[in-house]
Protein backbone atom coordinates (compact mmCIF):
# COMPACT_ATOMS: atom_id res chain seq x y z
CA UNK A 1 0.00 0.00 0.00
CA UNK A 2 1.18 3.59 -1.02
CA UNK A 3 2.37 5.57 2.11
CA UNK A 4 0.47 8.19 2.80
CA UNK A 5 1.53 12.21 2.14
CA UNK A 6 0.38 14.15 4.78
CA UNK A 7 0.50 17.83 3.67
CA UNK A 8 -0.06 20.80 6.81
CA UNK A 9 -1.15 23.95 5.23
CA UNK A 10 -0.39 26.28 8.66
CA UNK A 11 -1.71 29.83 7.86
CA UNK A 12 -3.17 30.79 4.35
CA UNK A 13 -5.45 34.11 5.00
CA UNK A 14 -6.81 32.79 9.04
CA UNK A 15 -6.30 35.09 11.32
CA UNK A 16 -5.40 34.38 14.83
CA UNK A 17 -8.70 36.41 15.94
CA UNK A 18 -10.25 33.25 14.12
CA UNK A 19 -8.06 30.45 15.40
CA UNK A 20 -5.41 31.63 18.27
CA UNK A 21 -3.10 28.78 17.24
CA UNK A 22 -2.38 30.09 13.73
CA UNK A 23 1.67 30.98 13.32
CA UNK A 24 2.11 34.20 11.82
CA UNK A 25 5.75 35.12 13.02
CA UNK A 26 8.51 33.32 11.82
CA UNK A 27 9.24 31.75 14.91
CA UNK A 28 5.85 30.45 15.24
CA UNK A 29 5.85 28.95 11.43
CA UNK A 30 8.94 27.23 12.50
CA UNK A 31 7.50 26.14 15.81
CA UNK A 32 4.40 24.90 14.47
CA UNK A 33 5.90 23.34 11.49
CA UNK A 34 8.18 20.98 13.45
CA UNK A 35 5.16 20.41 15.42
CA UNK A 36 3.02 19.01 12.35
CA UNK A 37 6.05 16.93 11.06
CA UNK A 38 6.92 15.11 14.60
CA UNK A 39 2.63 14.43 14.52
CA UNK A 40 2.99 12.85 10.75
CA UNK A 41 2.88 15.67 8.18
CA UNK A 42 5.34 15.31 5.04
CA UNK A 43 4.12 18.48 3.42
CA UNK A 44 4.22 22.14 5.16
CA UNK A 45 2.60 24.99 3.23
CA UNK A 46 2.59 28.27 4.56
CA UNK A 47 1.72 31.99 3.58
CA UNK A 48 3.39 35.27 4.43
CA UNK A 49 1.18 37.36 6.16
CA UNK A 50 -1.02 39.37 3.13
CA UNK A 51 0.28 38.88 -0.73
CA UNK A 52 2.22 42.17 -0.89
CA UNK A 53 5.85 41.04 -1.02
CA UNK A 54 7.09 39.81 -4.20
CA UNK A 55 10.68 39.00 -5.13
CA UNK A 56 13.62 38.66 -3.08
CA UNK A 57 11.52 40.26 -0.38
CA UNK A 58 9.05 37.72 -0.09
CA UNK A 59 11.87 35.03 -0.66
CA UNK A 60 13.49 35.78 2.59
CA UNK A 61 9.84 36.28 4.22
CA UNK A 62 9.54 32.81 3.65
CA UNK A 63 12.70 31.43 4.34
CA UNK A 64 12.53 32.85 8.18
CA UNK A 65 10.29 30.85 8.75
CA UNK A 66 11.89 27.90 6.99
CA UNK A 67 14.85 27.91 7.80
CA UNK A 68 14.89 26.39 11.52
CA UNK A 69 13.04 23.59 9.80
CA UNK A 70 15.31 22.67 7.06
CA UNK A 71 18.18 22.88 9.33
CA UNK A 72 16.40 20.03 11.27
CA UNK A 73 14.76 18.30 8.80
CA UNK A 74 16.16 19.12 5.91
CA UNK A 75 14.37 16.47 3.64
CA UNK A 76 10.96 18.13 4.70
CA UNK A 77 9.27 19.44 1.64
CA UNK A 78 8.02 23.00 2.07
CA UNK A 79 6.51 25.80 -0.47
CA UNK A 80 4.83 28.65 -0.33
CA UNK A 81 2.00 30.32 -2.77
CA UNK A 82 2.01 33.41 -5.11
CA UNK A 83 2.19 36.99 -4.61
CA UNK A 84 -0.22 39.82 -5.56
CA UNK A 85 0.79 41.24 -8.99
CA UNK A 86 -0.43 41.32 -12.44
CA UNK A 87 2.62 39.44 -14.11
CA UNK A 88 4.08 36.30 -14.04
CA UNK A 89 7.50 37.51 -12.74
CA UNK A 90 5.61 39.58 -10.17
CA UNK A 91 2.97 36.50 -8.71
CA UNK A 92 5.74 33.78 -9.41
CA UNK A 93 9.33 35.22 -9.71
CA UNK A 94 10.25 34.40 -5.74
CA UNK A 95 9.90 30.36 -6.72
CA UNK A 96 13.96 30.48 -7.90
CA UNK A 97 15.49 31.60 -5.06
CA UNK A 98 13.03 29.66 -2.74
CA UNK A 99 14.41 26.60 -4.81
CA UNK A 100 18.10 27.43 -4.80
CA UNK A 101 17.50 27.90 -1.02
CA UNK A 102 15.43 24.18 -0.68
CA UNK A 103 12.38 24.94 -1.84
CA UNK A 104 11.03 21.45 -3.56
CA UNK A 105 7.47 22.58 -4.83
CA UNK A 106 5.62 25.50 -5.90
CA UNK A 107 2.14 26.42 -6.04
CA UNK A 108 -0.03 25.65 -9.19
CA UNK A 109 -3.24 27.29 -9.80
CA UNK A 110 -4.78 26.51 -13.16
CA UNK A 111 -7.61 28.44 -13.54
CA UNK A 112 -9.96 31.29 -12.05
CA UNK A 113 -12.35 31.57 -9.70
CA UNK A 114 -15.13 34.19 -7.98
CA UNK A 115 -14.40 33.96 -4.12
CA UNK A 116 -16.43 36.53 -1.63
CA UNK A 117 -16.95 37.08 2.07
CA UNK A 118 -20.61 36.00 3.51
CA UNK A 119 -23.14 38.23 3.07
CA UNK A 120 -25.87 38.81 5.86
CA UNK A 121 -28.90 37.69 3.11
CA UNK A 122 -26.79 34.49 2.43
CA UNK A 123 -25.21 36.12 -1.26
CA UNK A 124 -21.91 37.33 -1.86
CA UNK A 125 -20.60 40.03 0.94
CA UNK A 126 -18.67 43.11 0.44
CA UNK A 127 -15.91 41.58 -0.15
CA UNK A 128 -15.92 40.04 -3.81
CA UNK A 129 -12.98 39.25 -6.49
CA UNK A 130 -11.73 36.78 -9.04
CA UNK A 131 -9.15 34.91 -7.96
CA UNK A 132 -7.40 34.33 -11.57
CA UNK A 133 -5.20 32.63 -13.67
CA UNK A 134 -5.16 33.02 -17.18
CA UNK A 135 -4.26 30.27 -19.93
CA UNK A 136 -1.31 32.50 -20.66
CA UNK A 137 -0.48 32.70 -17.47
CA UNK A 138 -0.58 29.04 -16.30
CA UNK A 139 1.26 28.27 -19.36
CA UNK A 140 4.71 30.73 -18.32
CA UNK A 141 4.15 29.14 -14.63
CA UNK A 142 4.84 25.67 -15.90
CA UNK A 143 7.79 26.78 -17.55
CA UNK A 144 9.14 28.54 -14.57
CA UNK A 145 8.63 25.54 -12.49
CA UNK A 146 10.30 23.45 -14.90
CA UNK A 147 13.11 25.75 -15.36
CA UNK A 148 13.68 26.23 -11.60
CA UNK A 149 12.99 22.10 -10.95
CA UNK A 150 9.77 22.54 -8.84
CA UNK A 151 7.33 20.08 -8.58
CA UNK A 152 3.75 21.93 -8.93
CA UNK A 153 1.73 21.82 -6.03
CA UNK A 154 -1.68 21.90 -7.82
CA UNK A 155 -5.17 23.43 -6.00
CA UNK A 156 -7.97 22.25 -7.57
CA UNK A 157 -11.02 24.83 -6.61
CA UNK A 158 -13.56 23.52 -9.66
CA UNK A 159 -13.46 21.14 -11.76
CA UNK A 160 -12.38 22.82 -14.97
CA UNK A 161 -9.19 23.37 -12.85
CA UNK A 162 -8.55 19.51 -13.07
CA UNK A 163 -9.46 19.63 -16.76
CA UNK A 164 -6.22 22.09 -17.25
CA UNK A 165 -4.42 19.59 -15.82
CA UNK A 166 -4.91 16.73 -17.33
CA UNK A 167 -4.94 18.38 -20.44
CA UNK A 168 -1.07 19.43 -19.34
CA UNK A 169 -0.55 15.75 -18.10
CA UNK A 170 -1.50 14.82 -21.31
CA UNK A 171 0.49 16.73 -23.49
CA UNK A 172 3.46 15.88 -21.31
CA UNK A 173 3.77 19.73 -20.71
CA UNK A 174 2.81 19.25 -17.34
CA UNK A 175 6.13 19.65 -14.80
CA UNK A 176 7.60 17.06 -12.94
CA UNK A 177 6.95 16.23 -9.44
CA UNK A 178 2.64 16.97 -9.65
CA UNK A 179 0.71 16.77 -6.43
CA UNK A 180 -2.94 17.28 -6.80
CA UNK A 181 -5.33 18.61 -4.15
CA UNK A 182 -9.01 18.45 -4.69
CA UNK A 183 -10.43 21.62 -2.78
CA UNK A 184 -14.15 20.44 -1.48
CA UNK A 185 -15.63 23.48 0.09
CA UNK A 186 -17.60 23.11 3.42
CA UNK A 187 -19.83 25.54 5.32
CA UNK A 188 -17.41 27.71 6.21
CA UNK A 189 -16.14 30.77 4.08
CA UNK A 190 -12.29 30.36 4.18
CA UNK A 191 -11.80 34.49 3.55
CA UNK A 192 -13.78 35.32 6.77
CA UNK A 193 -14.38 32.35 8.71
CA UNK A 194 -18.11 32.96 8.81
CA UNK A 195 -20.65 30.19 8.01
CA UNK A 196 -22.31 30.62 4.63
CA UNK A 197 -23.49 29.60 1.66
CA UNK A 198 -21.02 31.41 -0.39
CA UNK A 199 -18.67 29.23 -1.44
CA UNK A 200 -16.79 27.45 -4.56
CA UNK A 201 -16.57 24.44 -6.40
CA UNK A 202 -17.98 20.93 -4.53
CA UNK A 203 -19.47 19.85 -1.25
CA UNK A 204 -17.58 17.49 0.70
CA UNK A 205 -19.30 14.42 0.22
CA UNK A 206 -18.49 10.86 -1.53
CA UNK A 207 -20.51 11.67 -4.79
CA UNK A 208 -18.20 14.85 -5.18
CA UNK A 209 -14.75 12.74 -4.72
CA UNK A 210 -16.34 10.23 -6.87
CA UNK A 211 -17.17 12.92 -9.61
CA UNK A 212 -13.20 14.09 -9.20
CA UNK A 213 -12.13 10.54 -9.69
CA UNK A 214 -14.05 9.77 -12.46
CA UNK A 215 -12.39 12.75 -14.23
CA UNK A 216 -8.83 11.56 -13.43
CA UNK A 217 -9.59 7.85 -14.52
CA UNK A 218 -6.35 7.01 -16.49
CA UNK A 219 -4.16 9.29 -14.84
CA UNK A 220 -0.76 8.49 -13.05
CA UNK A 221 -1.05 12.12 -11.10
CA UNK A 222 -1.06 11.79 -7.15
CA UNK A 223 -3.86 13.34 -5.66
CA UNK A 224 -4.96 14.32 -1.91
CA UNK A 225 -8.20 15.46 -0.50
CA UNK A 226 -9.40 18.39 1.80
CA UNK A 227 -12.44 20.70 3.09
CA UNK A 228 -11.49 24.48 2.42
CA UNK A 229 -14.11 26.40 5.26
CA UNK A 230 -14.51 22.40 6.81
CA UNK A 231 -12.73 19.61 8.44
CA UNK A 232 -11.13 17.28 6.28
CA UNK A 233 -11.82 14.33 9.22
CA UNK A 234 -14.89 15.07 10.37
CA UNK A 235 -16.72 15.05 6.91
CA UNK A 236 -15.37 11.57 6.40
CA UNK A 237 -13.67 12.76 3.05
CA UNK A 238 -9.85 12.23 4.85
CA UNK A 239 -11.02 7.97 5.19
CA UNK A 240 -12.65 8.04 1.40
CA UNK A 241 -8.94 9.44 0.73
CA UNK A 242 -7.31 6.91 2.30
CA UNK A 243 -9.02 3.78 1.73
CA UNK A 244 -9.30 5.10 -2.06
CA UNK A 245 -5.30 5.40 -2.04
CA UNK A 246 -5.07 9.24 -2.25
CA UNK A 247 -3.49 11.46 0.49
CA UNK A 248 -4.77 14.06 2.06
CA UNK A 249 -4.14 18.21 2.91
CA UNK A 250 -5.44 19.55 6.46
CA UNK A 251 -4.21 23.01 8.34
CA UNK A 252 -5.68 25.82 9.66
CA UNK A 253 -5.54 27.67 6.19
CA UNK A 254 -8.73 24.99 5.22
CA UNK A 255 -10.13 24.44 8.56
CA UNK A 256 -13.84 25.77 9.68
CA UNK A 257 -15.33 25.22 12.45
CA UNK A 258 -16.56 26.79 15.60
CA UNK A 259 -13.29 25.69 17.66
CA UNK A 260 -9.65 26.11 17.68
CA UNK A 261 -7.37 23.29 16.68
CA UNK A 262 -3.77 23.22 16.62
CA UNK A 263 -2.29 22.43 13.41
CA UNK A 264 -0.83 19.45 14.58
CA UNK A 265 -3.80 18.45 16.45
CA UNK A 266 -5.56 17.82 12.70
CA UNK A 267 -2.48 16.30 11.87
CA UNK A 268 -2.88 13.58 14.20
CA UNK A 269 -6.33 13.16 13.54
CA UNK A 270 -6.08 12.33 9.97
CA UNK A 271 -2.70 9.99 11.44
CA UNK A 272 -5.19 8.09 13.48
CA UNK A 273 -7.72 7.16 10.94
CA UNK A 274 -4.82 6.51 8.72
CA UNK A 275 -3.94 3.98 11.49
CA UNK A 276 -6.98 2.47 11.47
CA UNK A 277 -6.97 1.62 7.57
CA UNK A 278 -3.62 -0.13 7.95
CA UNK A 279 -2.22 2.64 5.96
CA UNK A 280 1.28 3.38 6.69
CA UNK A 281 2.90 7.10 7.17
CA UNK A 282 4.73 8.49 4.14
CA UNK A 283 8.36 9.53 5.42
CA UNK A 284 9.64 12.81 3.56
CA UNK A 285 12.38 11.05 1.55
CA UNK A 286 9.10 8.40 0.47
CA UNK A 287 7.06 11.13 -0.63
CA UNK A 288 9.33 12.57 -2.37
CA UNK A 289 9.66 9.63 -4.44
CA UNK A 290 5.80 9.18 -4.67
CA UNK A 291 5.49 12.56 -6.07
CA UNK A 292 8.58 12.31 -8.60
CA UNK A 293 9.83 15.46 -7.78
CA UNK A 294 12.83 16.41 -9.26
CA UNK A 295 15.39 17.33 -7.09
Amino acid sequence: MVPLIIEAALNGGTSKRRNPHTPKTPDEIAADALACLDAGATVIHTHLDGLRQTGEEAAAGYLAGWAPVLAARPDTIVYGTVAEGRDVETRFGHYRPLAAAGMRMGAFDPGSVNLATHGEDGLPGPVSFVYQTSFKDIAALADLLVEARLGPAIAIYEPGWLRATLAYEKAGRLPAGAFVKLYLAGDYNFLDGQKSGVTFGLPPTRKALDAYLEMMEGSSLPWAASVIGGCVASTGLARMAIERGGHVRVGLEDYGGEDHPTNAALVAEVVEIARACGRPIATSPQAAEILGLPR
